[in-house]
């Protein structure tokens, strides 16, 4: 509080005990006029107070502009010196000192293995790329880790029984103790390789990231994708549920699945199925596929359960029979995702120097478990086979 500030405060202080000291005495008409005095003083004290504040929110604020262009500035230093350390690898040129520092910078802390670490803008950039429509990953919880393994405690469903009736001055009767399982997981090491040209890698900073951000997303969608659709069938492998008509669709929503599961439930299938499901029809005739109110372009199934599809390249109809799996993955899947990118750079050999490529190696860690396996059910439709023309 500015000095100013804490003097008017004495001397508001100092009035309020000399109306009470008036008021005491009984000088009645002289503690008014003193409270008049203590009113004034307030009422400057609040009004310098507020322009206080004021400036101090004011100063604030500008200090966290100025540390967000500060933030901006060193990210586009790490982009830059991240494409100028691949570009040195390929041409065999020096990297500047400033980039090796700032490099070393972002490697800190990192297992990158002598490898070139994603400056921090561009991995939340592929994150965020890699999230498209056919993205299964926003359907799973994700559990960002820092440790390379671990271990979480989840409690195992069971069968609930109530307390039973006590009689005065009886025994309290033991109840069933919870129940937990212990889940382990331990991150995998995924990765690939990327053959560049050194046309691609004498392009502009802008380009090279653009370039490799989507490739790098791509790839990481498509393997998230493949780990959470392979875990939903270990999972539900020997139970599936052949699905003819609406009915056995409503099974397994209202008898299948826990009511409480069924409440934020949603359905995933390929093209096919989803092509299958948007032809049926009530016995009024209607589409039992609705447009999402609050999704214009997606549809729910019985106004109630939100339908992810996928392409038939990423889950396939196999035999004629298209899968649909229902239930909720947050509460059945979990993904440990050590949210580590690293790239390294190859030029040596052959297949490298013939034909002036580089080898760019991404590679990242997660691990995939199951937490709940009865928060999910596949079902498997038996599609018409297609006419021959």
């Amino acid at each position: 509080m500015p000095k100013e500030l804490k003097e008017l405060l004495d001397k508001i202080n100092a009035k309020k005990e000399e109306v009470r000291n008036l008021a005491n005495e009984n000088k009645i008409e002289e503690a008014k006029a003193a409270k008049e005095e203590l009113k004034k003083l307030s009422d400057k004290f609040n009004v310098l107070y507020d322009l206080y504040e004021e400036e101090e929110e004011n100063t604030k604020e500008n200090v966290k502009n100025k540390a967000k262009k500060l933030d901006l500035s060193d990210s586009k230093k790490e982009a830059k010196a991240f494409v100028n350390a691949i570009k040195s690898r390929l041409t065999e040129s020096k990297i500047s000192d400033e980039d090796k520092a700032i490099l070393n910078q972002m490697s800190e802390g990192s297992s990158a293995d002598g490898g070139l670490t994603v400056p921090q803008d561009m991995r939340t950039e592929i994150k965020e790329l890699r999230r498209g429509e056919d993205s299964l990953e926003e359907l799973v919880n994700v559990e960002p880790v820092t440790t390379l393994s671990g271990s979480r405690v989840i409690e195992m469903s069971a069968d609930e029984t109530p307390f039973d009736n006590i009689d005065e001055a009886a025994d309290f009767p033991e109840v069933e103790t919870p129940k937990f399982k212990n889940i382990d997981y331990k991150v995998k090491k995924k990765g690939g390789t990327l053959k560049v040209t050194r046309e691609l890698i004498q392009d502009s900073p802008e380009n090279i990231q653009a370039y490799l951000k989507k490739w790098i997303s791509k790839k990481a969608k498509v393997t998230r994708n493949f780990l959470i659709l392979k875990k939903a069938d270990e999972i539900t492998t020997g139970k599936e549920i052949q699905v003819a008509t609406l009915d056995d669709l409503k099974d397994i929503f209202n008898v299948s699945l826990d009511p409480a599961i069924a409440l934020t439930s949603s359905l995933i299938t390929n093209q096919d199925g989803y092509n299958y499901l948007d032809k049926l029809k009530d016995q009024d005739g209607k589409y039992i596929l609705q447009p999402d109110p609050m999704k214009p372009k997606s549809k729910l199934l019985f106004g109630m359960y939100p339908i992810k599809k996928l392409s038939n390249k990423t889950l396939k109809t196999s035999e004629n029979k298209a899968p649909i799996y229902c239930g909720d993955l947050k509460e059945a899947i979990t993904l440990f995702d050590r949210e580590t990118l690293s790239i390294e750079m190859n030029t040596q050999g052959d297949s490298y120097w013939n034909k002036d490529l580089a080898g760019i190696k991404v590679r990242e860690r997660l691990d995939i478990k199951d937490v709940d396996t009865e928060a999910i059910v596949k079902g498997v439709i038996t599609l018409q086979p297609t006419k021959s023309k």
